[in-house]
């Protein structure tokens, strides 16, 4: 019995990502003008294991495209070839290349062939010099696209309807016989069983080879001109885009599927070429269908062994302690009572022990998220002709895989807003007194329950000043408005503002920062940003390590319990008369030190009846959120625990002032309070508040 192979599959395309994610970084760190034989090995090694893989899976567009560069690779790890500035800036599009082939392969989408082919031609004029330029150029070129003498393939893919528009393929197949010599590969891929077929739907497809000396590409599509909306077609020139292009057809569709050709079986070369077109995401295909929707997130992670063993040896404690629990529970007396509260004690602990190691299972190192910034860096500033180094620190810093994966977007809008206008250009810099080469900064570390990502630049900074003058144009703020430079500059995060003198097509300080603000909130984190104008700008975002699990704090309104993020809590305190104030009756303000900050009554907020509505001598819990601070008026405050953190959203619906719910130990479901929403729903609720009693001012 042989072995079925594609069980494999996954774990290539894993390991094939990693070996690119490695070529680009060697690729990036490696000098121009002398071979670093480290660092070409390094590559060599990465690319052979991806043309090996790739081979052995059948993907043959994938070993023969990577081949021309492992060609290329080990003539400068012999030292025939320099490391040119050229030859490096070739390879790094060709790992971009290699990435959207595989990622198209496992999708079942379509290859971009055009792109393949092109950079394919550039490696092999690069490996083969003038021979190969002389050979390229006897190709099609773009004033010959009327007509080519090697012809023309023809990728004919009728929708399923078409019959029903009194339209019929075979027809169209025979007018393009008119033209030339022409063979014709069906695939038959789309049929169903015999009693699922649908006599007026069409499930096939076709691959047309047309040879002429001159056939014209109008003279094709004059024949689909009724039917264009009815298929998917696709006219190329028989070059090195159609091998390529029926090279990915075989590694799209099992090997063994049926193939109807209508040329002479003497007339068919015997390769993989001839094999069937790949169907496209439009075709009536479910299957493909259902792995494109898969791979739009990665479904996997890959875990240390010594994570394993941890969590194993973690289960056998837990065994231990459950078949000791359950031989006092067999015969159970009162003077095994202490030994039952030890028992419940170790299995409290081993619990506790066995949810951080599963918890760590998911964390992963934030060098999984840096390591795209400086390909980023090194793109961007060639495109803005810039110098401009980055430095990483903190990449082992882990976090949750979720939270990794929705931090992702936020933090390449903010690196390209430091790359596009916050670092000057090298004469700028210059003149400034600055050196010409720019530094971004990316660092991350732990800081309490939370991790902390710094995004530095030694660029411009914002002008302060300027941001005021737009805020005034823009009617956010008074020009009367007496403001912190802080808080001035955190004027850019409101929706739509920004300083830019012109649209760039790279970012704009400014432009979207709302949106990033918003992302990184719905990750229950914050964002703050210091900048000097002249000196530079630092962004901080705090994030939670994990959105599953939460400290929280217990507290009481009436008779529902509600939780409060531990990390929000900055103290809690009673209620005294002489620092209590009240503005127009409608609002409470309490003194806490040096500052006022606004009174919260929950059971208002949430219409619900409290053990008392008297603020004096009352519990007032002072939580902290998105840059403001609050002071919750709660009935009793209860204990600490971790609570697992169940979405409102989908089991339910939003709620606003509610980041989520948990189960608690009784059984019963306590409400998760988000703290940012919170604040600004009870300024919603205020504007509608009826004067309270209480002492005023």
């Amino acid at each position: 019995m042989g072995i079925d192979i594609s069980q494999f599959l996954e774990t290539f395309y894993e390991e094939s990502f990693e070996g690119l994610d490695i070529m680009e970084t060697a690729l990036l760190e490696m000098d121009t003008g002398e071979v670093d034989d480290e660092a070409i090995n390094t590559i060599f090694r990465a690319a052979h294991s991806i043309k090996g893989g790739s081979g052995t899976f059948g993907l043959n567009s994938v070993s023969d495209f990577t081949h021309v560069l492992e060609t290329l690779l080990d003539e400068m790890r012999d030292g025939k070839r320099a490391v040119t500035k050229e030859a490096v800036e070739l390879m790094l599009i060709t790992v971009d290349v290699l990435r959207e082939m595989l990622i198209a392969l496992r999708e079942s989408a379509d290859v971009d062939t055009d792109r393949v082919a092109k950079i394919h031609s550039e490696l092999e004029i690069m490996l083969k010099g003038e021979a190969a330029v002389v050979e390229a150029t006897t190709e099609l070129t773009p004033s010959e696209s009327s007509a080519s003498a090697a012809g023309w393939v023809v990728n004919f893919r009728p929708h399923v309807h078409m019959f029903k528009t009194g339209n019929d393929p075979v027809r169209m197949i025979k007018e393009l016989s008119d033209l030339g010599e022409m063979s014709v590969h069906c695939n038959v891929d789309g049929l169903p069983a015999l009693d699922d077929l649908d006599p007026e739907e069409c499930y096939l497809s076709w691959r047309i080879e047309i040879k002429g000396d001159n056939v014209a590409q109008d003279a094709i599509k004059e024949v689909f001109d009724w039917v264009e909306d009815d298929c998917d077609l696709d006219i190329s020139s028989q070059h090195a885009v159609a091998e390529l292009s029926a090279a990915v057809a075989v590694e799209a569709t099992p090997v063994d599927e049926p193939v109807v050709t209508s040329a002479e079986p003497a007339s068919v070369p015997n390769t993989p070429l001839e094999s069937p077109i790949p169907q496209t995401p439009s075709a009536p295909k479910a299957p493909v269908t259902a792995k494109k929707a898969a791979g739009t997130e990665s479904g996997s992670i890959r875990v240390s062994i010594d994570k394993v063993d941890a969590l194993i040896n973690m289960v056998g404690e837990l065994v231990i302690t459950q078949s000791m629990l359950n031989q006092l529970g067999e015969d159970f007396s009162m003077d095994k009572l202490q030994r039952l509260q030890e028992g419940l004690a170790e299995l409290e602990q081993h619990t506790r022990e066995l949810q951080e190691n599963v918890m760590r299972i998911r964390m992963l190192p934030i060098s999984f998220a840096f390591n795209r910034f400086p390909r980023l860096v090194h793109d961007l500033s060639q495109k803005l002709d810039k110098k401009i180094e980055i430095k990483l620190s903190g990449e082992n810093t882990e976090l949750d895989k979720t939270v990794m994966e929705k931090i992702g977007d936020p933090l390449v809008h903010l690196v390209r807003n430091s790359l596009d206008h916050g670092i000057e250009s090298p004469e700028v810099r210059k003149a400034n007194g600055k050196p010409e080469t720019g530094t971004l900064e990316l660092n991350a570390y732990h800081q309490g329950g939370n991790i902390v990502i710094e995004i530095a630049d030694d660029g411009a900074g914002l002008n302060t000043a300027r941001v005021r003058e737009k805020a005034v144009e823009k009617g956010l703020i008074n020009e009367n408005d007496q403001m912190s430079d802080e808080k001035i500059n955190e004027l850019i995060f409101h929706p739509g503002f920004s300083t830019a003198e012109q649209v760039s097509d790279v970012s704009g300080r400014g432009v979207g920062m709302d949106v990033v603000r918003r992302n990184i909130k719905d990750l229950g984190g914050g964002i703050e940003l210091k900048s000097e104008f002249g000196v530079g700008t630092k962004i901080t975002i705090r994030l939670p390590l994990t959105l599953a699990i939460l400290d929280g704090q217990l507290m009481r309104i009436g008779n529902e319990t509600f939780v409060i993020p531990l990390v929000s809590i900055t103290e809690s305190l009673q209620v005294k008369a002489e620092y209590v104030k009240s503005i127009a009756g409608d609002a409470e303000l309490y003194k806490l030190r040096d500052e006022y900050v606004p009174v919260v009554r929950l059971h208002d907020v949430f219409g619900m009846e409290p053990d008392t509505k008297e603020l004096i001598g009352g519990l007032l819990v002072v939580v902290e959120g998105d840059g403001h601070s609050a002071g919750l008026f709660v009935d009793e405050l209860m204990g600490q625990q971790q609570v697992v953190i169940k979405s409102l959203e989908s089991n339910f619906k939003p709620v606003d002032g509610i980041s989520g719910a948990t189960i608690l130990g009784d059984g019963t479901v306590a409400l998760i309070i988000d703290i940012p929403g919170l604040v600004q729903l009870a300024r919603k609720k205020s504007h509608r508040a009826k004067p309270r009693g209480t002492i005023a001012a």
